[in-house]
């Protein structure tokens, strides 16, 4: 009997063991680990190589903090950081009341709302590539632009509007805002769409005019719509790149005022061939996002995730 045992338990061990096997390799497990495993290839990797790089001195591959002395010292890099900055704060000064009046107007009921929808949405469609070089054919000197406004006699009008570095930056942001209102506009849609019609015919019943009720009921409710919208805002300010490396090209937007981060970076680092300060630049410009999207999480979108939607903490 005691041997009978005996060889039941060798018989029972082998099977416990592939059980366990099969469950540790389970598709969860497995999928999980390969999740894990590009995570580390795709994203710590290559952060790990970028930091690593940008203390590296291009002449003899040794340590160095020179890269980051030198891009904090530069004025170009500062001229690039304060263009930034300036977009964002006219994004967000400018564009949500724009976008916001344009969605009220369309949230209405009238004859051709959809058609209007789909005019204001089409810019967003087209690709960086196409807006930058439709935009660039448009305003070069003599063309579109020009002969438009020489054409219903306001020559006075007419601005090197693509060198003058006093007018570049309000060139880009006005093509910036052509391009993404419509992308705005739908956020802001989709946000009153979903704010019940019964509480502005309840403050409309109550007295209240329909600013009034826009002003103390509709736009409380809509906070969470517009803070989310200008995280995206700025965050995308911040690193722009495509239209204007499209527009003003690959060295003129490192030297005419119209570089931001991520086009000095490529210009000063990758074109030039200085592959370490072009890291440097770039851990500086992950660091600047990620500073702006904590701060912004930690003191703005906080009532959110809390779950107030109008004002204070609950």
């Amino acid at each position: 009997m005691a041997e009978l045992g005996i060889a039941r338990n060798r018989d029972a061990a082998p099977a416990g063991f592939g059980a366990a096997v099969r469950n540790a390799l389970s598709p969860t497990t497995l999928v999980a680990l390969l999740l894990a495993a590009v995570l580390v290839f795709l994203v710590a990797n290559p952060l790990f190589q970028l930091v690593k790089d940008s203390f590296t001195r291009a002449s003899d591959h040794s340590f160095t903090f020179a890269n980051y002395v030198t891009a904090f010292g530069n004025k170009a890099f500062q001229t690039s950081v304060g263009n930034n900055v300036l977009i964002v704060v006219l994004s967000l000064f400018i564009q949500i009341p724009f976008s916001l009046a344009l969605a009220v107007l369309l949230n209405r009921r009238f004859r051709g709302r959809a058609i209007l929808r789909l005019l204001f949405f089409l810019p967003y469609v087209l690709s960086e590539a196409v807006t930058g070089i439709v935009f660039t054919l448009m305003l070069q000197p003599d063309s579109v632009l020009d002969t438009s406004l020489k054409t219903v006699g306001l020559e006075g009008l007419i601005q090197d509007w693509l060198g003058d570095s006093t007018l570049v930056m309000v060139t880009l942001f006005v093509i910036i805002s052509w391009k993404y209102f419509g992308f705005h506009m739908i956020i802001m849609l989709a946000g009153l769409q979903g704010i019940p019609k019964e509480l502005e015919e309840a403050a409309l019943i109550d007295g209240a005019d329909r600013r009034q009720s826009f002003r103390y009921v509709t736009l409380p409710l809509l906070g969470p719509t517009i803070r989310i919208w200008a995280f995206l805002s700025m965050i995308g300010a911040l690193q722009l790149f495509d239209l204007v490396y499209i527009i003003w090209g690959q060295y003129i937007a490192s030297t005419a005022g119209t570089s931001t981060m991520a086009t000095y970076m490529v210009a000063n680092g990758r074109i030039a061939g200085e592959y370490g300060y072009g890291n440097a630049v770039a851990v500086v410009l992950f660091f600047i996002s990620l500073a702006a999207a904590l701060i912004y999480q930690r003191f703005v979108l906080r009532r959110d995730t809390e779950g107030a939607i109008t004002g204070g903490r609950t």
